[in-house]
């Protein structure tokens, strides 16, 4: 088969071990920069140009897409998925995922655990989101953050209205969490490919942060999940319709709850914590469903 990643960096981890994987098991596997596609939009003759010439049309595509690229990045996929290009996770299913609120909506009306959490746009409504948490501490989360990013703890009532107030100063999108005290700063990642969960590590946030993400100095290690974290993560995965996710959740005195279900997880973190080819699954997955003209983003909304 012809795989192409679509990664603006084939040194990457994540895209060299995708290339590693697919070379393994012979098939063609390319690096295609999806910020420099154009795309030719023809109802009858769609095509992808790259690099001044039009592009091979490859079998299967494994998006590789920047949070900071979204817009961008999910209409090259759209453009492929229309030349009936297979692609792992769909345009639709990766933007709904990158919305943290659409998301949160979509995993609560299927039932799925989630850190409390509210949302408003008037700052006379900020005694009653914060009331609506349970007060501080809170989360409050940018919309449109990733790695961390855009994530900051308010420990006092003072503090959390002084976030906000500048949230809202900036004009910017956010939404109000829980603080999830019993998590202790970290979380589990679970990495699904199709309707299973094939790896899975405890994140630990460094001395002194509440945040777990690796690339902020966290460390991870192996862990053994319950059958209701493992349940937990397909579902998700699941109602945003993408095969390949990292879902990430904590250890709440009521079950596990969500934090964020990422359409690009990172092997590195996974791989080096597991000691599994993850890479590899993904490709082996590929193999098994990838046809011509098959895009079907599960789930709804």
């Amino acid at each position: 088969m012809k795989i192409a990643v679509l990664s603006t960096n084939g040194n990457l981890y994540s895209t060299r071990r995708l290339i590693e994987a697919g070379q393994a098991r012979g098939h063609e596997m390319s690096v295609v920069n999806h910020k420099r596609c154009y795309m030719n939009i023809m109802s009858n003759s769609p095509e992808v140009h790259y690099k001044g010439t039009v592009l091979p049309r490859p079998d299967a595509i494994i998006p590789r897409i920047g949070a900071s690229v979204s817009f961008y990045g999910t209409a090259v996929v759209r453009q492929f998925e229309m030349m009936g290009v297979y692609s792992v996770n769909e345009s639709v299913a990766i933007t709904r995922s990158r919305d943290k609120l659409r998301a949160s909506q979509l995993l609560a009306r299927k039932g799925i655990g989630l850190p409390v959490t509210g949302f408003a746009n008037s700052p006379d409504d900020t005694d009653d989101l914060l009331a609506t948490v349970g007060g501080a501490p809170v989360v409050i989360k940018l919309l449109e953050g990733t790695q961390g990013v855009g994530v900051v703890l308010a420990e006092t009532r003072k503090a959390a209205e002084s976030v906000i107030e500048a949230f809202r100063g900036l004009g910017a999108n956010f939404m109000v969490q829980e603080f999830v005290k019993e998590a202790d700063g970290a979380d589990i990642r679970c990495f699904v490919v199709g309707d299973k969960v094939v790896a899975s590590m405890m994140r630990k946030g460094k001395e002194g942060e509440f945040r777990s993400n690796l690339h902020r100095g966290g460390t991870a290690t192996l862990i053994k999940i319950t059958p209701e974290e493992r349940a937990t993560a397909v579902r998700s995965a699941a109602v945003m319709g993408l095969n390949v996710a990292g879902v990430d959740l904590l250890r709440s005195k009521r079950g596990p709850v969500v934090m964020e279900v990422n359409s690009s997880p990172g092997l590195e973190g996974i791989e080096n914590a597991t000691g599994k080819d993850v890479a590899g699954l993904i490709i082996e997955f590929i193999e098994k469903n990838a046809r011509t003209g098959r895009t079907r983003t599960r789930g709804k909304g």
